[in-house]
């Protein structure tokens, strides 16, 4: 059976760059790896083919032999299969050691598992988000055992190299055309073995505790927004790593401010009279009380802008505005004297009061 082209197995143009190329075969490999596809030939077959296919591919002296002389041209310059070059493997270490355990044709050194990440949720004020805030936090957590130091061993003994692996953390063995590796089922990864555990943490290294810290908060945070701590989850057993923190904040509501993007919004009705006539006011903002004017005429839907006053801009420098946005207030009763007054006014401006009024401005309109 005549062998497939390399530029249709990877799915590419024959005028590929090598991240096009990179590309396809990462997600080829992703697909029909072994690992995910135990027992099945053609996934097997796939994953060699598009293998091949990369390592002549991306390197310019195989790729332009091949396309001038085509497989005939990087026939028997490879190792285990046609035009193979294990430092493929090496390229992509970040794809078969982390995802499937593949340790190409090196080795793997002991690791012991690392701790896991934390989420803790947290309500924060909705003046602390405009400006923003350090936090003290109190978290539960797993924390290394003071007593073993973490090593899980009880004082005064340590931790014995795995017979299984020989220390390694590792154990390997052949699939198909492949070096596959698993973590070591005896130690778990780690490289050795607990014989004398400790007695307040039972050999695991860890146990549940408290840990308090303080956060930065930033200015401009919005609900949902998720803060990482690095190295502040749970302690990893055995002297593992610790995990993330990962800090999830809901942003309170205000009794009188809304927020509108970067900008801080304060809804203020006022009397009719002060608008047309102009005044001086006091309205609540972020910093405390201060005095606005308010200049005749001013319309309702107008606003007042105090730049630089509201949500600090995340990740930018700056703040976003404070806004008061202005009403009218219409009463909801009067006095008969007020109500005396308004008719008063409405006659000499011609407005239309009462229903007969309106009716007859109505019919003016749409005659």
């Amino acid at each position: 059976m005549p062998k497939r082209d390399y530029y249709e197995i990877l799915g590419v143009g024959r005028e590929a760059v090598n991240g096009e190329l990179k590309s396809a075969y990462r997600k080829l490999a992703l697909a029909h790896h072994p690992d995910r596809n135990p027992g099945d030939p053609e996934a097997a077959e796939k994953f060699k083919e598009a293998s091949e296919a990369y390592a002549v591919l991306s390197d310019p002296e195989k790729r332009a032999r091949y396309d001038r002389f085509g497989h005939a041209g990087v026939a028997g310059g490879g190792t285990g299969f046609s035009g193979f070059d294990p430092s493929v493997f090496g390229e992509f270490s970040d794809l078969f050691e982390n995802l499937f355990g593949f340790a190409g044709f090196g080795g793997g050194g002991p690791g012991r598992p690392a701790g896991s990440d934390v989420v803790y949720r947290m309500e924060v004020s909705f003046k602390d988000a405009a400006v923003g805030v350090e936090a003290p936090l109190k978290i539960s957590r797993l924390i290394s055992c003071e007593t073993c130091s973490g090593s899980g061993a009880q004082p005064g003994t340590r931790p014995k190299t795995c017979t299984a692996c020989g220390g390694r953390g590792r154990q390997r063995f052949s699939q198909g055309f492949l070096m596959v590796t698993r973590p070591c089922t005896a130690c778990g990864g780690a490289g050795s073995v607990v014989e004398k555990p400790c007695r307040d943490c039972r050999g695991e290294g860890r146990k549940r505790g408290t840990r308090e810290i303080t956060i930065r908060i930033p200015a401009g945070i919005e609900s949902g927004s998720r803060l990482r701590i690095q190295a502040e989850g749970d302690a990893g057993p055995a002297g593992g790593s610790p995990g993330d923190l990962y800090v999830v904040l809901t942003v309170g509501e205000d009794e009188i401010f809304e927020r509108e993007g970067d900008d801080i919004v304060l809804r203020l009705d006022l009397p009719f009279p002060t608008l047309v006539l102009g005044g001086e006011i006091t309205a609540p903002t972020l910093e405390g009380e201060e005095r606005f004017s308010i200049a005749r005429g001013t319309k309702a839907g107008s606003e007042i802008r105090l730049h630089g006053r509201g949500f600090g801009r995340l990740g930018r420098r700056g703040r976003g505005d404070f806004v008061v946005r202005v009403g009218v207030i219409v009463p909801e009763s009067l006095s008969d004297k007020e109500r005396d007054l308004l008719r008063q006014y409405a006659s000499l401006t011609g407005a239309p009061v009462g229903e007969k009024g309106v009716l007859s401005k109505a019919k003016k309109i749409f005659s």
